[in-house]
């Protein structure tokens, strides 16, 4: 049978770099789902290779800088990129090519997603790493989105005053070294509710309050990162992106399981399970 002679409509590509996770609860494989389940198409750049579970880090392998690079490169000639989003780096190296990639790509936007240890306390970043970060790549970046641990590290002159830190000190600091906007989320804060706050380098803050579920989920921040990442690519201002993204990420939440004996993970198809129940009701 004969099909429509039709163009097809392209749908906004997003390039996301970062940490394979073969649980697909985070990294790229969390990436890959969350821009799908928004219809996008995602570009998948590995920084590293990592063997773990739903539980824990078992451990990690950092791909070479060259790799990353040209992954990126040949992509990047072949399509046009409507935003970046970035995990797990691993390397100075890596750093320094994300870097570059976003000096040559100015006009795309750039959300960074700060992965410095794992959420079993594994850590991905030793202080020369988060020194190239704040050096070269944090200047470059549209929304950083730390948690408020990683806030802390990164906005940190000394780990002794890391503890006395205040959120909106850590901000402060953030934005002075460039970023645009700064996310900072309140999971492992003694908060009643889950408050995220996003700053803005005008000196402007926005909090937004979500109630606290009772479970440990595996890759909330790759999906909050990357929903945003999604909405910006299909044409979001950046308000918007913003509370859009929660939203979406929140959902995943309500919605997550537990395939496996360690966290939860979030659905980020949970749309698409609605509808097929919808279609069974009676």
């Amino acid at each position: 049978m004969a099909g429509k002679n039709t163009q097809v409509e392209v749908p906004p590509v997003v390039m996301t770099l970062a940490g394979s996770d073969p649980s697909s609860g985070a990294g790229i494989q969390a990436d890959i789902l969350t821009l799908a389940s928004l219809g996008c198409h995602p570009l998948s750049v590995i920084t590293a290779l990592t063997i773990q579970d739903s539980a824990s880090v078992h451990d990690l392998m950092v791909l070479d800088a060259d790799w990353v690079n040209d992954q990126a490169r040949l992509l990047l000639e072949d399509m046009p990129i409507a935003a970046f989003k970035v995990g797990l780096i691993g390397s100075v190296e890596n750093v320094a090519v994300i870097a570059q990639l976003a000096a040559d790509y100015p006009d795309i936007p750039l959300i960074l997603d700060p992965v410095l240890a794992s959420g079993g306390g594994d850590s991905f970043a030793d202080d020369d790493l988060i020194d190239a970060m704040r050096d070269i790549l944090l200047p470059q970046v549209t929304i950083l989105t730390p948690n408020s641990i990683e806030a802390r590290r990164l906005a940190s002159n000394d780990p002794d005053e890391e503890d006395d830190l205040t959120l909106d000190e850590c901000a402060s600091r953030l934005l002075t070294l460039g970023t645009e906007y700064v996310l900072i989320t309140g999971t492992h804060e003694n908060t009643a509710d889950v408050i995220n706050t996003l700053y803005t380098s005008d000196g402007t803050a926005r909090a937004q309050h979500w109630e606290r579920l009772p479970a440990s989920y595996h890759g909330s921040g790759c999906t909050l990162a990357s929903a945003l990442a999604g909405m910006l690519a299909c044409g979001a201002p950046v308000l918007e992106a913003v509370n859009d993204a929660q939203e979406y990420t929140y959902q995943t939440l309500l919605n997550a399981y537990r395939p496996g004996m360690g966290q939860h993970i979030p659905d980020r198809m949970f749309w698409a399970r609605d509808m097929d129940d919808d279609e069974q009701a009676p």
